[in-house]
């Protein structure tokens, strides 16, 4: 079985897509939890109550508690083998259950598994972007599927997140013992594959297309990114991640965290944008980021 656990705070359209697109799987094995982090419009939440299928799960804050509140509850209300904290503005294609699970009976010693996606904008529409272009750039070529662990697969992801996280598939047991880091809003997906890798759990990577990521810039992570504070997470994350991997002997892992390159070519990509909107500290921000300071 497969949870997939949809933490929901934004635009209705987005999110009614989202929930069909999980509804029309053409395999079964599925649950659907929805939880509503306490969105302003209620309409979304009364469309969700409505759904008549015992699959589906919806719960509602009472107030609003924050992304990584909220991703951690859905692991602890999670109960299944594997797991999907789902983007509440991506899409599923009919076959993401079916394949994660093929893959899953395939690879059973795997931490997560990450199933073949590309990328749409705002409205649907196909969309290639400076950032997807750089993250294929990190991601493993070769034949597919294909599995990373240890040492190479924390190199892999460090110096470059080519991952889309609402995408990935987690083993339950696994993720459920550890739980995501209380203290980012950011990286934290980067944080939980970093710890099932140190638990001796790999990934599973695939190249068949059965998710669509939605890349736009009312996400968290774009203004973020624009403001500055993204990074300056980003910076705090690498370096303590580069001391716990010269602790493991990862000595290979440890410099590319603290080289964190791509992220740093990532700032300076951001630096136009503050400007734009003339928030000049963010800029300085996003410059002293980009130069390693």
């Amino acid at each position: 079985m497969l949870d997939i656990m949809l933490p929901f705070y934004g635009r209705d359209d987005h999110f009614r897509a989202a929930v069909e697109s999980v509804l029309t799987q053409a395999d079964d094995r599925w649950r659907l939890v929805i939880i509503d982090d306490a969105n302003p419009d209620t309409a979304p939440g009364a469309w969700a109550r409505s759904i008549s299928d015992p699959r589906v799960e919806y719960i509602r804050h009472s107030e609003n508690h924050g992304i990584n509140p909220t991703f951690q509850e859905c692991l602890e209300r999670s109960a299944a083998e594997w797991v999907t904290v789902f983007g509440c503005d991506d899409i599923m294609e009919s076959g993401y259950v079916q394949r994660v699970l093929d893959l899953a009976d395939q690879y059973p010693s795997a931490g997560f598994i990450h199933p073949g996606a590309d990328v749409i904008d705002s409205d649907g529409r196909p969309v290639r972007t400076l950032v997807d272009t750089a993250k294929s750039m990190y991601r493993p070529r070769g034949p597919r599927p294909t599995t990373l662990s240890g040492e190479n697969l924390a190199v892999s992801i460090t110096r470059g997140n080519w991952m889309n996280f609402p995408a990935l598939a987690w083993h339950g047991p696994t993720v459920r013992s550890i739980g995501f880091r209380p203290d980012f809003d950011v990286v934290q997906d980067l944080a939980l594959a970093l710890d099932v890798c140190r638990a001796g759990r790999g990934l599973v990577l695939d190249d068949e297309v059965v998710f669509h990521y939605r890349r736009h810039a009312a996400s968290v992570s774009s203004w973020r990114a624009v403001d500055g504070s993204r990074f300056a997470e980003e910076r705090r994350f690498f370096l303590e991640e580069a001391a716990l991997f010269d602790e493991q002997g990862w000595h290979q892992a440890a410099r590319a965290a603290r080289t964190h390159l791509s992220s740093r070519i990532n700032a300076l990509t951001r630096v136009p944008a503050a400007l734009r909107v003339g928030d000049r500290a963010g800029a300085g921000s996003l410059i002293r980021h980009a130069s390693g300071r």
